[in-house]
């Protein structure tokens, strides 16, 4: 349990550490709105595309090619997003739906949940990861985009207006740029990748400092009851509901190790990008991308406790 425990933390405490320095920054009048809103959006239209493109085009498809566990953590993963806004529609105001609905379906895949799973599998995990990851990225954003658009005060919600919005995203353009050139091995000049990492890198901080920047605790207090039953739904509910499925179903050792440890990845940082580029509830966004990554030391380990009793992964 302590290895497990270490590695958690080792994950989300520098997360915590970014959110914390953009809490710092905001309050010594470093960085202010303006900052704040300029970085979110180099982050949704620059960064973090480049960021997803560079995890496509360098994984290893061969390894970590598993058409089943693929399968099923796509249709899983459009499931537990038909679920989510089902509760928020049942649970939640009207104007804040969609930033519910997202906060508690779309999980942070591309960093905690494939840092884990390379700590627990080594190669294996890292190749099946990145293929989970690269291809879910597509399902992720383009539900996001669509119930984040229904209930945007500025964004157009008929049928045209959200495909639009889903092709439109740098996002999922990063991830379909990406694919003919992992498909069919297309060389990239080393100077560009090394380029590209360098701007790609810029992702995780910036977004983080921006959602410290946007937290006070005035907005925790405000947001924490909407905030926590997402969390709640995000680190518990989908994580037992669908590895346990997924158990049914036969998945076992890595395979189910892994596809635990990202259905119960915290919300993802890109959530907060998207909820600022569509004008939605910025603050409910920061505050359960916090609650989740807290509460993923905790459940985390438990749940790989269990499936280890069990002797199931």
């Amino acid at each position: 349990m302590y290895t497990i425990l270490s590695q958690t933390l080792a994950i989300t405490a520098p997360v915590f550490s970014m959110l914390f320095i953009g809490v710092l920054l905001k309050r010594i009048g470093a960085i202010d709105t303006t900052f704040i809103n300029t970085a979110s959006k180099l982050v949704f239209n620059g960064t973090m595309p480049t960021l997803l493109f560079l995890g496509i085009v360098e994984v290893d498809i061969d390894a970590g090619l598993q058409p089943g566990v693929l399968i099923y953590f796509a249709i899983a993963s459009v499931l537990g997003f038909f679920l989510s806004w089902a509760w928020a529609i049942w649970r939640c105001p009207y104007a804040d739906r969609g930033v519910f609905a997202q906060g508690s379906f779309r999980g942070n895949n591309g960093i905690i949940g494939l840092a884990l799973a390379t700590s627990m599998y080594g190669s294996y995990g890292l190749s099946l990861g990145s293929i989970l990851a690269g291809a879910v990225i597509i399902f992720y954003n383009s539900l996001s985009a669509i119930v984040l658009a229904v209930y945007s005060p500025t964004a157009k919600a008929d049928p045209w207006s959200l495909l639009k919005s889903i092709v439109s995203n740098p996002l999922i353009i990063g991830v379909v740029a990406a694919i003919p050139f992992a498909a069919f091995q297309i060389p990239i000049p080393a100077w560009m990748l090394t380029s590209g990492h360098y701007f790609a890198q810029l992702t995780l901080p910036l977004a983080l400092i921006c959602i410290g920047g946007t937290l006070s605790l005035a907005s925790l207090r405000k947001s924490s009851g909407v905030a926590l039953e997402a969390s709640l739904v995000k680190m518990v509910w989908m994580p037992i509901i669908f590895t346990f499925i997924a158990w049914l179903l036969g998945f076992r050792g890595a395979d189910l190790g892994v596809l635990f440890l990202y259905f119960g990845a915290p919300t993802a940082a890109a959530s907060y990008v998207m909820t600022r580029a569509y004008n939605g509830n910025d603050e409910l966004a920061a505050a359960i991308i916090v609650v989740t990554t807290l509460m993923a030391v905790l459940t985390t380990n438990i749940g790989i406790i269990v499936l280890q009793w069990g002797e199931w992964i």
